[in-house]
């Protein structure tokens, strides 16, 4: 299979044995892998190594413990970080994080849903703790991940100006240095700072499928910056590290 590898020297699109799933792992044809901004930085010391860990595709070979997930299924899933990634023609994964696939997205923008789709959620309703009759500011709204809080916020969302009980910080910089001390909780997925609960966002599948309900209820659109195939990962990685996005980028197989 084509895997995009990075060494020391950079990336590189290689052939290489399709992975095997061990107990409790299925394997994945993936079609689509977002990808992330200093996410090369993130393995760097486990090199050579597949990036991206955003993936929609098809379930192939599946161990027990897939829940409602059959052979055949089109799914996603957010995979775990100490492990190979997803931009690949497979991947294995634990079997325990696929989820169904959103009907109404397409590949890539099923896996454009994962990771910041799940920073949002957690962002907001896990280390923020937003309760009905509550207000949050979102920062950075553009973004991958502000999008689609201010989405999953809906009536809670309040303008800068405006008190607030949560303020969810997806930019850091300047944007969340003038926000601390604005509101009684802030939570960043993006820098740590004093005094701001930080967080690295983490698998979850009960929480990819209510993303996926509220998807294909029309509650939550996902915003695609642009698609490169996997002999352009070098180009789309350039791309990701811009600041002017406008959603996410994806890698597309072509499956």
């Amino acid at each position: 299979m084509r895997a995009v590898r990075l060494h020391d020297h950079g990336l590189s699109v290689e052939e290489i044995d399709v992975p095997q799933p061990g107990a409790g792992e299925a394997l994945v044809r993936v079609h689509a892998a977002a990808i992330t901004r200093d996410e090369l930085s993130w393995r760097a010391d486990q090199l050579p190594a597949t990036p991206s860990y955003e993936l929609s595709g098809v379930a192939g070979a599946l161990e027990h413990g897939a829940g409602d997930v059959a052979l055949g299924d089109q799914v996603f899933a957010l995979m775990p970080f100490d492990r190979d990634g997803a931009a690949a023609d497979y991947a294995v994964l634990p079997a325990a994080g696929l989820a169904p696939k959103p009907q109404r997205l397409s590949h890539a923008e099923s896996a454009a849903l994962t990771l910041a789709g799940l920073s949002a959620w957690q962002g907001l309703f896990g280390h923020g703790a937003l309760r009905e009759g509550e207000r949050v500011h979102v920062l950075g709204t553009r973004g991958g991940v502000g999008h689609l809080a201010v989405q999953l916020a809906g009536d809670a969302l309040v303008g800068p100006d405006q008190p607030c009980d949560l303020v969810f910080d997806t930019a850091g910089g300047d944007a969340l240095a003038a926000a601390i001390g604005s509101a009684p909780r802030i939570v960043s997925v993006a820098e740590q700072a004093e005094g701001v609960t930080y967080f690295i966002v983490e698998p979850n599948r009960a929480q990819l499928i209510d993303l996926g309900r509220r998807a294909d209820a029309g509650e939550l659109t996902v915003a695609i910056d642009s698609t490169y195939s996997l002999d352009d990962a070098a180009a789309a990685f350039v791309r990701v590290a811009q600041r002017n996005k406008k959603g996410k980028v994806v890698l597309v197989t072509g499956a």
